[in-house]
């Protein structure tokens, strides 16, 4: 039995020739496939997909000789198909599954005179090659070599360092503003109308990792509706964050600050097409979702607002609650990648299930910041044509990010604290790709993120002898000036 992936490169009859790469699966116990191009020999496809091929009857004669040909998935074994076909004259035996691509497996023993290659399609890509190439299409098929590394791990690496590192300094200003707003009697009530902080505790810390348990469970065995819920709610938060975010920038420009009265209250009319224009990026990504050539980049614009939303909302109180907050993640994490394998039927993780869609699901939970594969891969069509980095991955350590970011601020020393977590970080992210590469299976990133930032700014407190401090929280001074 085996699941390998492999490339299905179909040309047009065009000037210039149109082309376009497909999946294909295939096993690599009976045939090997060439790394290349430069070594693949092109066949004229014929388009048999009205039959199964269980008998040579099905087919006139002469019309496989020398050719590739596809045929539909059913009613016998791939091997049977292949001799068939073989027999016939065909060069390259495809098989169109309309229920999608799985490993291929059969006894060989039997059939050790059929040397043809075979492979499994989509149906639907059969369709695709039609419509995008034409009646007239030459195929070939290879297999090249997974590559060490995708430089779209690079732009996942800014994009997650870079809202990590805001969404702490955000939160350092916050603070900031609340200090003065202490020390200053006449600004205290103003600033209290425009708290928006929610403050995690420890017993809130345990209850919402219970949560965050019990909501994963329940999208493993009941994802086909929940997903339209995780959707609904990505939107409405992301639109909301887009806002905060957007509103605080347009806060800090001295024009354009045209007001109106409606119901007793002011408004400006910028905030008011702000509001709109954030909606509308909200429904514009609801319904072109799964418009994979550019519909990611509004997806990331969404997350990483609703991450630096998120960030700069929740405060952790001290570094105990960051402790027990990434401590139960980071074993949430390993579990559920890790240990749920040994659980489920399948054998399959429960995150990486939930994370590419349970059991062949087309929609996708948009909790992750996606970037399209680089380099050319096999992968890159099949199953895996985005490299993913999970809200939480950016979410959790930008929290400590943030704690150490206010802490700062509390007991001005310079932002050192934020800036070793920060690096911290960003040496995490790095450790996290080296393993991927070197392991070629997804990571909880989380393994190797919270055990770089809690220790570095465990060292940091330990070094400035602040871990008292550090980890009970300093609270406001009401002494304190600017």
């Amino acid at each position: 039995v085996a699941a390998d992936e492999g490339i299905l490169h179909a040309s047009g009859s065009g000037v210039p020739p149109v082309t376009k790469d497909y999946c294909i699966i295939y096993n690599s116990n009976w045939v090997s496939l060439p790394k290349t191009l430069d070594n693949a020999t092109f066949r004229t496809l014929e388009n048999l997909t009205s039959t199964v091929l269980c008998s040579s009857s099905e087919v006139p004669s002469g019309i496989m000789k020398d050719k590739a040909v596809v045929v539909m998935r059913g009613n016998c074994t791939f091997l049977e198909k292949a001799r068939i076909a073989q027999s016939l004259g065909a060069k390259i035996l495809l098989i169109a599954s309309k229920s999608g691509l799985s490993a291929i497996s059969d006894n060989k023993t039997d059939f050790e005179d059929v040397t043809l290659p075979v492979a499994l399609i989509r149906y639907n890509d059969i369709v695709d090659m039609q419509l995008v190439l034409g009646n007239e299409v030459n195929v070939t098929l290879y297999s090249p070599p997974l590559p060490e590394f995708d430089y779209s791990m690079v732009v996942i690496f800014l994009i997650a360092v870079f809202t990590v590192a805001l969404g702490g300094y955000w939160s350092g200003v916050a603070e900031l503003e609340n200090l003065k707003a202490v020390a200053s009697p006449g600004e205290r009530e103003t600033r209290r109308k425009k708290e928006e902080n929610v403050t995690f505790t420890p017993v809130t810390v345990i209850l919402f990792v219970v949560i965050c348990c019990v909501m994963l469970v329940l999208l493993y065995f009941f994802y086909k509706w929940l997903v339209y819920v995780i959707i609904s709610v990505f939107c409405l938060a992301s639109a909301m964050s887009l806002y905060n975010c957007l509103a605080a920038l347009i806060g800090e420009i001295p024009i354009g600050q045209c007001r109106v009265t409606c119901c007793n209250k002011t408004i400006e009319v910028r905030l008011i097409f702000l509001a709109v224009f954030c909606i509308a990026a909200a429904v514009v990504w609801a319904v072109f979702r799964n418009e994979d050539r550019w519909a990611w980049i509004l997806q990331d614009i969404l997350g990483v607002a609703f991450c630096l939303n998120f960030i700069k909302t929740l405060k952790m109180p001290n570094f105990k609650s960051c402790v027990i907050l990434l401590g139960l993640l980071l074993l949430y994490d390993v579990f559920f990648v890790f240990i749920t394998p040994f659980i489920t039927k399948n054998g399959a993780s429960i995150m990486v299930e939930v994370a590419a869609g349970p059991f062949g699901n087309s929609e996708k939970l948009p909790v992750v910041i996606r970037v399209p594969r680089l380099e050319h891969s096999a992968s890159t069509l099949c199953d895996l044509p985005f490299s993913l980095l999970g809200f939480g991955d950016i979410i959790v350590p930008g929290l400590l990010v943030a704690y150490c970011r206010r802490f700062d601020v509390q007991t001005r020393s310079s932002s050192v604290y934020y800036i070793s977590c920060t690096i911290a970080y960003a040496v995490g992210m790095v450790l996290t790709f080296v393993v991927l590469a070197l392991m070629k299976m997804g990571q909880p990133a989380l393994l190797y993120l919270v055990p770089c930032t809690l220790i570095t700014s465990s060292l940091v407190a330990w070094r400035r002898k602040e871990m008292k401090k550090f980890w009970k929280g300093s609270s406001y001074q009401v002494g304190w000036m600017p």
